[in-house]
């Protein structure tokens, strides 16, 4: 069930272009200015800077992506899979589905900052595998959130302050090892850094699996 819903999703994603569309122009225009800012300047960007350019980036992005999970959707559709389908499916088929996309425009905004900026990372391996690791973070939380904030009036202004501290969290540890990577320092360096991560990562859909259910029914 969950792959079905998951074809599902992409499969409405697919027809409805203007909204990939959107989120890629969204994000080339991001690294454009970006790059007409310090391209004019005198000053060339640092690579600590371009980390924390790069995860903003990454991090607004993703809020655009998946906000719309549950705020977008048309009313009476949860009651819908909800006769059909049990709750947990369908959250974890939204995460899967979110992560997917974020991990594909965070991947893409990779190579748009390379080609436009700079490459500055000493270990672009270790960066790469990050990426999905702090996406499925954003996707775990974010989805998590939407549902909650669907819910309630001003929902966009709800979930944005909701999911504060959880996000600057995962994007400071993103950071810390973005900076080792460009550092050129030893893995081992970031092993707390990923550890705490993939912690992080699995407390928030843990808490997403069991909280979702009642926050459906409510």
């Amino acid at each position: 069930m969950i792959l079905i819903l998951l074809k599902k999703e992409i499969t409405l994603e697919l027809r409805r272009k203007s909204v990939i569309s959107g989120l890629g122009l969204y994000l080339l225009s991001i690294v454009f200015i970006i790059y007409l800012t310090f391209s004019m300047g005198l000053n060339q960007i640092t690579p600590l800077v371009w980390s924390a350019l790069f995860w903003i980036t990454v991090l607004f992005t993703s809020i655009n992506t998946i906000a719309k999970s549950f705020i977008g959707e048309k009313k009476g559709k949860d009651i819908y899979l909800f006769s059909i389908v049990h709750p947990e499916t369908v959250i974890v088929s939204k995460i899967i589905y979110n992560f997917l996309l974020s991990s594909l425009l965070a991947l893409t905004g990779v190579l748009l900052f390379v080609l436009f900026i700079k490459n500055p990372l000493a270990d672009f391996s270790l960066f790469i595998a990050t990426i999905p690791l702090t996406a499925f973070g954003f996707s775990a939380s974010l989805t998590m959130l939407s549902g909650i904030a669907a819910k309630a009036n001003n929902s966009n202004i709800l979930m944005a302050v909701l999911s504060f501290p959880i996000i600057i969290s995962l994007l400071l540890l993103s950071i810390r090892i973005t900076k080792n990577c460009i550092d050129g320092l030893e893995r081992s360096a970031s092993f707390d850094e990923l550890v705490t991560l993939i912690a992080i990562n699995a407390l928030v859909s843990a808490v997403s699996f069991l909280l979702f259910p009642y926050i459906w029914r409510s």
